[in-house]
């Protein structure tokens, strides 16, 4: 696996070393010392997946909040999305700030968003599949979460959605601080 920083920290983009013969290619895709070797949270409780019908769609920003805090590594197994980690931990020197990367399962990427940063995504095809590994079990009473459309985050989506939205994301207040 190649891992490669972002501008925020303790954002990775995780790449696949792919070893390719005749047959295909094979590829790790989670190694615990690896990701602890770079100071990411190794720990692994729960792995989800979404499906999303129609390109445009969109999901998030989520995260936990205190003390369920929790860390995902994002891949995309069929279709493509524009995945994103919005840091909103208001100690750090990039609070606000994002970043977004386009993950197929063509380009073999992931993005690793840790702890305190929300995470969210739009498709960027019909029938899309994602396959979120978590640090921690989800726990309702963490949930938090912001507009996807925040101007105080200016979020540069790739498409203009088709508003195909939880009703949740869709009324998130406008963005006041962590706890939000």
């Amino acid at each position: 696996m190649k891992f490669t920083p972002t501008k925020i920290a303790g954002v990775w983009i995780v790449d696949q070393e792919r070893h390719e013969d005749e047959r295909g290619w094979f590829a790790r895709t989670w190694c615990a010392e690896e990701f602890r070797r770079h100071g990411l949270n190794p720990d692994l409780s729960q792995c989800s997946a979404s499906f999303n019908h129609r390109r445009g769609t969109l999901r998030g920003m989520h995260w936990q909040a205190a003390p369920h805090e929790e860390a995902k590594l994002v891949r995309c197994v069929r279709g493509a999305m524009f995945d994103v980690a919005l840091d909103v931990r208001p100690g750090s020197a990039t609070f606000k700030q994002w970043v977004g990367v386009e993950l197929t399962p063509e380009n073999g990427r992931a993005l690793y968003v840790p702890e305190g940063c929300a995470h969210g995504f739009q498709t960027l095809a019909d029938d899309t599949e994602v396959l979120y590994q978590i640090s921690c079990p989800w726990h309702p009473d963490g949930s938090r979460g912001a507009r996807w459309n925040d101007p105080a985050f200016g979020i540069a989506w790739p498409a203009e959605p088709n508003l195909t939205l939880s009703e949740r994301d869709r009324n998130y207040p406008l963005f006041n601080g962590p706890t939000n």
